[in-house]
């Protein structure tokens, strides 16, 4: 898809799923070799920021503050578990007349009909009702496993032809009701992006920003060495660092699907859904970390990559010059796959 290369990294940056505590042991110091460290929670998870170089007019409190602020925007836009917030508000309409949005829902979407086109619908912010409906939502896993009939029921309220959005005025429309909006596969790296914006705003041009295991990192530490960034081992009980990359001004997301999953007689069931069959992913592929232009991209793609799975995941990422690394199981182990542009960018 000729559009598509806004969405592979060019020399830009890089950055996976991490384990939070080797993630602060590897990052560096600042000014004074000091790193500033902010911790917070957010959109059900924790984020975290190391940075050096706070400008003299802005205290530590002042920053965290904002970053607080602008996170909890990016939740009452966008979060599913509140049901006041405005994607939600726009889920329980049964309207099919325009819904007025905030423009930055409403260019998030945009972004994540071009993912999905490119993904061949691998990544489609509609697979809600599925998501819902296996247990993944704000609900509970369900007592019994979904049926056929409810499976096939789910299918005609998911894909992007289902759901319009315009930017000028911003605004979103779904052609039934019960179509559904679940931003989960973009939105922690959206908010990534947000906090990046936050220091960038104030100043700060040496930081490494989390949300929820999706990074981004600008600048470098103090001695000129890049950010140290570690892929965690695919395993559910393990935090083990599988391979340690460095991040030169980039953005990295990793999806995995190993940590949100719950076991029915015996079989595991993912958080991750295939929204063409609306069920659970069940190949070997274990995780995928992206390196994009911009963390909402890398997260998006990432998780598109993980529902294709370990063949044509990997070929549609070679093909379209994207930065991907694959985790696949084989036995009692894992083998790496990684794509040339990723090979490049994490190269010492």
């Amino acid at each position: 898809m000729p559009s598509i290369a806004v969405l592979a990294p060019p020399r830009w940056r890089l950055l996976p799923i991490l384990l939070l505590g080797a993630l602060l042991a590897l990052a560096g110091c600042a000014q004074d070799d000091t790193p500033v460290e902010l911790q917070g929670r957010t959109m059900g998870t924790h984020y975290s920021v190391k940075l050096y170089g706070l400008p003299d007019t802005l205290s530590v409190e002042q920053l965290q503050a904002q970053i607080d602020a602008r996170l909890e925007q990016v939740n009452d836009l966008m979060s599913t578990y509140r049901p006041d917030s405005e994607l939600s508000r726009f889920n329980a309409s049964d309207s099919g007349d325009w819904f007025p949005v905030s423009l930055e829902l409403a260019a998030l979407v945009a972004l994540a009909e071009r993912i999905s086109i490119f993904s061949i619908g691998a990544f489609d912010v509609t697979v809600g009702p599925a998501v819902n409906l296996w247990g993944f939502g704000p609900g509970q896993p369900p007592e019994q496993l979904p049926s056929d009939a409810q499976l096939a029921e789910v299918r005609e309220r998911i894909g992007f032809p289902r759901l319009e959005y315009r930017l000028d005025p911003p605004a979103l429309r779904k052609e039934k009701p019960g179509v559904y909006v679940d931003l989960s596969g973009i939105a922690k790296g959206h908010g990534v992006d947000q906090v990046a914006a936050v220091l960038e705003s104030a100043g700060v041009t040496d930081y490494l920003a989390e949300v929820g295991g999706e990074l981004r990192a600008s600048g470098t530490k103090p001695d000129a060495t890049p950010w140290r960034i570690a892929i965690e081992r695919p395993e559910s009980g393990v935090r083990e660092v599988h391979r340690i990359v460095t991040l030169h001004d980039a953005a990295m997301a990793t999806s995995g699907d190993y940590r949100n999953f719950y076991e029915r007689d015996g079989k595991l069931y993912s958080h991750t859904i295939n929204p063409i069959t609306a069920r659970p992913v069940t190949h070997t592929l274990a995780s995928v970390s992206v390196i994009a232009a911009d963390c909402a991209q890398a997260d998006a793609l990432a998780t598109a990559l993980l529902v294709l799975g370990p063949e044509a995941g990997l070929a549609l990422a070679e093909a379209h010059d994207i930065a991907a690394f694959f985790v696949v199981r084989e036995g009692d182990g894992y083998s790496d796959r990684a794509t040339s542009r990723f090979a490049a960018l994490t190269a010492e």
